[in-house]
C-alpha cells in the first residue's frame, strides 16, 4: 500500500459519494466509507456505489467497522477500530480481504501487527477535527517509533496536511490517510492532485 488514503465523509453540500469521485478523479486510488450512524440500507446504497467508482478506476476499496457491510457488497477490506470487531471475526467473515487496524501507541501497532493485521492506521499524528473523540495526538517520533517496530504498511492519519505532510513521509509512513484535506477543500479534485503529486515529489 502506498500513496493516498481518501476517507469519505460528508457535509450539507458533499456527499461521501462526491468526496469519493472526486479523489479518484485527482488520482487516489485508496478509499475507506466511514459512516457510523445512518440505516444500514442507506449505508449499503452509498457504498455500492462507490464500489462502482473504486472498480472504474481500479482502486482499492476499504470498508471502516461495518464487516456485515463489507462482507455484503464484497469490499476489498474493512478497516476495524480498537474497539471494534476482533482480527479472528474478520477473517472468518471477510477470508482473503484486507483487514486493517487502527492503532493510537505503540503497544497497540505491535499488538495489531502480532493479531494479523494487513496494515496499521497510525494516529493521529497532530491534532484534528475529524474525530470528537479521537486520542491525543503522538506526534512524529511515536510515529516513526512504530514503523522502526512493526513491518505491516503503516497509514498514518490524523491532521495531515500538504504542509505537514513532507515530515510524515520522512518518519517513513507508507501512506498518508487525508479527510479534512481532501474533502474541505473548495475544489476536491484539484487538491487531491496536488496532494498527489506532493507525495509522488516526496517519495
Amino acid at each position: 500500500m502506498r500513496g493516498l488514503y481518501v476517507i469519505t465523509t460528508e457535509s450539507k453540500t458533499r456527499t461521501h459519494v462526491d468526496v469519493c469521485r472526486a479523489a479518484l478523479e485527482g488520482t487516489a486510488r485508496l478509499i475507506q466509507y466511514r459512516e457510523k450512524h445512518k440505516a444500514f440500507d442507506e449505508m449499503l446504497k452509498e457504498a455500492t456505489e462507490i464500489k462502482k467508482l473504486c472498480k472504474q478506476y481500479n482502486a482499492t476499496f476499504i470498508i471502516n467497522d461495518w464487516l456485515e457491510l463489507a462482507e455484503k457488497i464484497d469490499a476489498d477490506g474493512v478497516h476495524l477500530g480498537q474497539d471494534d470487531s476482533d482480527i479472528e471475526k474478520a477473517r472468518r467473515e471477510l477470508p482473503g480481504k484486507i483487514i486493517g487496524l487502527s492503532a493510537t501507541s505503540l503497544d497497540e501497532a505491535v499488538e495489531a501487527e502480532a493479531k494479523g493485521a494487513d496494515y496499521i492506521g497510525a494516529g493521529p499524528v497532530f491534532e484534528t477535527p475529524s474525530k470528537n473523540d479521537a486520542a491525543p495526538p503522538f506526534g512524529l517520533n511515536t510515529l516513526a517509533e512504530i514503523i522502526r517496530q512493526v513491518s505491516v504498511p503503516i497509514v498514518a492519519i490524523g491532521g495531515i496536511t500538504k504542509e505537514n505532510m513532507a515530515s510524515v513521509l520522512e518518519a517513513g509512513a507508507d501512506c498518508l490517510a487525508m479527510i479534512s484535506a481532501v474533502a474541505g477543500a473548495d475544489d476536491m479534485v484539484k487538491a487531491t492532485r496536488d496532494l498527489m503529486n506532493e507525495f509522488t515529489a516526496k517519495c
